[in-house]
């Protein structure tokens, strides 16, 4: 990625083609990477050689390269599955491109929670979700959805576990540190890199959850359980 100093406006590598999609504040697209009607929201950003179709991204996201997000299908169900009969204008020019079958495309986009790694070479099909806080590994091939906070791996892509406990995903996403702004985030980059989940958690969770956090536990005991840019191209 680049050296460059992020900033509010998006920075997009010149031979970036970016089509009918929306960047959020500190977001960055590398080089010869393709976006089409794409949402990628603040702080997360896209390195080389992607291409990506059809999807919103949330916050803090981490596209390695030389991914494939909401790659087309070809119509196998037909007497040809060719090219040509639905990007049919090249090849014959008073025919236009099948436009039901690029709306069909649309109709099935792929959402991307928050804080998402996806790793180098990742491939994920039409119409998945990926939880917040998930990893898909470098080479994985999704076809399925993927809960938050899973890592999956291979092809089919599997779970080979979860980074934290269910407890912990939980307060993880009640604490939802990604709608921070810019000025707390920097103020709390220290303990970003240096507690423990649960530390941080603990530090910055809001007083009224510890509170009742601390009365669940002291009430039941410790063992009962409780539950834009509009285009961009080269």
């Amino acid at each position: 990625m680049s050296t460059k100093a992020l900033s509010t406006k998006p920075l997009i590598h010149p031979t970036a083609d970016v089509q009918d999609s929306r960047l959020g504040i500190y977001t960055e697209v590398g080089a010869r990477t393709k976006l089409l009607e794409v949402v990628l929201d603040d702080y997360s950003y896209v390195v080389n050689d992607s291409e990506i179709a059809y999807t919103r991204f949330g916050r803090f996201c981490s596209i390695a390269a030389m991914t494939r997000i909401n790659p087309g299908n070809h119509p196998m169900e037909r007497a040809a599955q060719s090219h040509f009969t639905y990007r049919a204008s090249p090849y014959f020019p008073d025919e236009p491109d099948e436009a039901e079958l690029f709306a069909a495309r649309r109709a099935r986009p792929v959402v991307i929670g928050h804080d998402v790694w996806v790793g180098h070479g990742a491939i994920i099909l039409p119409g998945r979700t990926i939880g917040t806080g998930a990893v898909v590994a470098a080479g994985a091939v999704v076809t399925k959805d993927v809960d938050p906070y899973a890592i999956v791996v291979g092809n089919p892509a599997r779970v080979i576990r979860h980074r934290f406990s269910p407890a912990v995903a939980q307060r993880l996403q009640r604490l939802a540190w990604w709608n921070w702004d810019h000025d707390r985030l920097r103020a709390a980059l220290p303990d970003f890199r240096g507690q423990s989940v649960e530390g941080f958690l603990d530090k910055y969770e809001p007083a009224s959850v510890l509170r009742d956090r601390a009365t669940r536990h002291s009430t039941y005991g410790p063992n009962r359980r409780a539950a834009s840019i509009r285009n961009r191209g080269k």
